[in-house]
């Protein structure tokens, strides 16, 4: 894929709106996978991105996995997330990685709680969003309410690319606005080869056939208010993140899959600049780190531990930015300076990986953690840098943990470590304590990590909550000033594991008093302020 110009994205919605139903459809025509895998089914194939136990059994994805593949001569990248709220920073992160967005809908909900949040971050960065409005071979919305609950929610102008034709039992296939032909599945020889039913003449005896006179006379009607009221697909403003192309169609009935992938395929930016902190970042310099330059930089923004239990492995995935990577280079950890040889750096397929020999802005890839990297973490061929936007967002949720079996100390100490490096909890400390406090967004996030320090470190806890209800990181300006704030609070002081001091607070007046005191101090949502 050394010549093809990379697409790096990612899937965004609400949990059940068929994002990993898309996903696989899209590996099909990415010849990666060749049957479906059922999420829900308890027989039978899985989905390949959805590899943990507990997401097979829930039937949601919990960790964002990776799948790269050619496609219409561009190497193409998707990047997996979760749908369900209680997992939406390892979302956020992922975010972070890509240069543009897939959002799912499902057609009978419109846009759902989660889609607006993850929709919010993505317009931080001014993401180009491509949306499709799925699930039409059930009742749906009508496709003009669907559209105007978007634009309305999310803030984007929509543009129609594809039609439905009636939904549920009615649905007929999809109107292509810019052939004129309408796509059929109906007597199809396989899901990649849709009947095509040239539509240029609506009135054709061909078409009243197909489609019957009820739908064809709204069909007609729709199409005439799509060209007095809808603006054509504008490549630039897309590329700006103001007008989003829109899809219509069935992922479990591949209806309207491929046209979304040629879009992606079309219009979707490869890498673009990126913004770095320059040493010593005390003085918060920052520069754009080109895609073009010839140096090699990226950055981590993801870490998982134990995809293979057999091999009890930890892999960090990295987003190239800059230069060529090549296997057995030596690159530079920024944060600690020290050299480090990557000898076996992997291509992803979700759980699948193979051993690539390079890697160029927009690939990312794996390499083997021995437990000394972070989420953040930035490599490159000698300059100090640190890239910048990759945050944790303050917790909602705290619990404290006790453990059942004392001489389960160390194994617990490095779950916790591990788990918490990687981005599926935030481990805090108390000040003149050893006590742990676990941060999350959602409870689900607890009973991952209670699962998996069961499973892979064999520890057994007990999870009870804890009496705050926020967390903010501080900056404060002086040391005498730091010395007087920590004294003041002792009880509400925390460590988080970079050591960066934390204050947990039990309710807002409590924030808003020590905010009056210490009018100096500075209080941040999230851990990548400067």
């Amino acid at each position: 894929m050394e010549d093809l110009k990379r697409a790096t994205f990612a899937i965004i919605s609400h949990p059940d709106a068929g994002k990993t139903t898309m996903t696989e459809k899209l590996l099909w025509f990415g010849q990666v996978v060749r049957s479906a895998g059922m999420v829900k089914s308890k027989q039978g194939n899985y989905a390949k991105s959805d590899w943990m136990e507990m997401e097979k059994e829930r039937g949601i994805s919990i960790t964002s996995s990776v799948m790269s593949f050619p496609y219409n001569e561009r190497a193409m990248h998707l990047l997996d997330t979760p749908g369900h709220k209680d997992f939406s920073e390892d979302t956020y992160r992922t975010l972070t990685a890509v240069e543009s967005v897939l959002m799912m809908i499902d057609s009978a909900k419109g846009v759902e709680a989660q889609t607006k949040k993850l929709m919010e971050v993505c317009r931080m960065r001014d993401t180009p969003i491509v949306s499709f409005c799925n699930k039409f071979d059930r009742d749906a919305l009508d496709p003009f309410e669907l559209i105007d609950d978007v634009e309305k929610t999310c803030s984007i102008q929509c543009v129609p690319m594809t039609w439905p034709i009636g939904s549920g039992v009615e649905f007929k296939g999809v109107y292509d606005l810019r052939n004129k032909t309408i796509m059929s599945f109906k007597d199809a020889k396989d899901p990649f080869s849709p009947n095509i039913i040239d539509a240029s003449d609506l009135k054709a005896d061909h078409i009243k056939e197909f489609v019957g006179e009820t739908l064809l006379e709204k069909l007609e009607e729709d199409l005439m208010m799509i060209e007095e009221l809808m603006p054509e697909f504008n490549e630039e403003e897309f590329l700006a993140g103001i007008m989003t192309p829109m899809y219509f169609g069935s992922a479990l009935n591949n209806f309207g899959v491929k046209e979304v992938l040629d879009t992606f395929s079309k219009f979707a930016p490869g890498p673009g600049e990126r913004e770095v902190l320059k040493a010593p970042f005390e003085k918060e310099e920052t520069r754009m780190v080109d895609p073009s330059e010839k140096k090699f930089t990226g950055f981590v923004f993801k870490i998982q531990a134990n995809m293979d239990k057999k091999h009890r492995d930890r892999v960090a995935f990295i987003r190239v930015c800059s230069g060529r990577f090549t296997r057995g280079q030596k690159v530079t950890l920024a944060r600690t300076g020290k050299e480090i040889k990557i000898a076996t750096p992997l291509m992803f397929q979700a759980q699948d990986r193979e051993i690539t020999e390079y890697a160029i802005p927009g690939d990312i890839i794996g390499i083997h953690d021995s437990g000394k990297l972070q989420i953040g973490d930035t490599f490159t061929e000698g300059e100090i840098i640190q890239f910048t936007g990759i945050p944790s967002f303050a917790p909602e949720i705290f619990k404290r943990v006790l453990l059942k079996d004392p001489m389960k100390g160390k194994q617990l100490d490095k779950g916790l470590q591990q788990l918490s490096e990687e981005g599926s909890v935030q481990l805090f400390k108390r000040h003149n304590s050893t006590e742990k406090i676990l941060g999350a967004v959602g409870v689900l996030q607890f009973e991952v990590v209670q699962r998996r320090l069961e499973d892979e470190y064999n520890v057994k806890g007990e999870y009870e909550g804890f009496p705050y209800t926020g967390i903010r990181w501080v900056k404060i300006p002086t040391e005498k000033m730091k010395d007087e704030f920590v004294s003041r609070y002792s009880a509400n002081i925390a460590y988080d594991i970079k050591g960066r001091i934390c204050f947990i607070y039990r309710t807002e007046w409590d924030l808003k008093l020590a905010q009056e005191k210490f009018e100096e101090v500075e209080f941040f949502k999230t851990n990548d302020f400067k």
